[in-house]
């Protein structure tokens, strides 16, 4: 629920299912404070206002009822007519318009329509009132862009804090590990990332279910995507299996860093010569 100030006439806002519904009935009220539902009703039995709920609904609404619509149209401008949102919504299954009791009660409509009850109270009110709703709208848009940035933050500073806690950084791999001929190209890239191939991780892992991947962390996986797209263009080459090793594990080691910058890592630089 929001909330907006038209010319000294606050009008709530609902919204629901990412749809905003105006208040006719604090609408009204620039009007006649004391005579809100008089002037709903009053403006709800006019032909004009009828033919533009119904084709509103035509448009936007499939469960639209345009049998009862027709119906409530050809009695429209009568003297006896009557007209109520309750009736117009039961009989029509219409979406743009609902009554709501109790706090902040009243009768509701979508935008369009409530911009057209506004035009019918004042021309000049509803101008104020476009403009006031679009200034929420964009205060709306403007916390949106800091939820996300704020949830960013919050992704980040967890993927940090994890790689801190896994030591997620790649070692720089050994003479006697890039020497190693592995079957699967897969094991290529785990090798690259995380030291060891799938095999070796089962055995040391035992007691776990799955495989190393099913344990990796977010900025692995996203390493490892990158590392797949990396190694199909180094195949695309001809580029024999240990020299892609070498660079994908180069590419990893930078990768990761980038991912948990300010994580110090110690590495032995003493296995290059191993």
């Amino acid at each position: 629920m929001s909330k907006i100030n038209v010319k000294g006439t606050e009008i709530n806002v609902q919204f629901i299912d990412k749809n905003e519904y105006l208040s006719l009935t604090d609408i009204a009220k620039h009007k006649d404070e004391k005579r809100t539902d008089y002037l709903i009703s009053n403006w709800l039995r006019n032909r004009n206002t009828i033919e533009f709920l119904g084709f509103w609904e035509l448009v936007n609404n499939p469960n639209f009822n345009p049998i009862e619509f027709d119906g409530f149209r050809k009695k429209a401008g009568l003297n006896s007519f009557v007209l109520t949102t309750k009736h117009w919504v039961e009989k029509t299954n219409a979406i743009g318009l609902f009554a709501k009791s109790g706090r902040y009660g009243g009768t509701y409509a979508c935008k369009d329509i409530a911009f057209e009850f506004a035009s019918w109270i004042s021309v000049e009110f509803k101008l104020y009132l476009i403009k006031e709703f679009q200034r929420l709208k964009e205060q709306e848009q403007k916390q949106l862009g800091w939820d996300i940035k704020r949830n960013l933050v919050k992704i980040n500073y967890r993927i940090h804090t994890d790689a801190i806690k896994m030591n997620l950084i790649p070692e720089i791999l050994s003479k006697n590990q890039i020497n190693k001929i592995y079957a699967s190209e897969a094991d290529v890239l785990n090798m690259a990332l995380f030291g060891k191939i799938a095999k070796e991780w089962r055995e040391e892992n035992k007691d776990k279910k799955g495989n190393i991947r099913d344990y990796a962390n977010v900025s692995q996986l996203v390493c490892l995507s990158n590392l797949e797209n990396f190694n199909a263009l180094f195949i695309e080459e001809k580029m024999s299996q240990s020299e892609r090793l070498v660079k994908l594990n180069k590419i990893a080691i930078s990768q990761m860093e980038l991912l948990t910058k300010d994580h110090t890592v110690k590495r032995l630089e003493d296995k290059k010569d191993a």
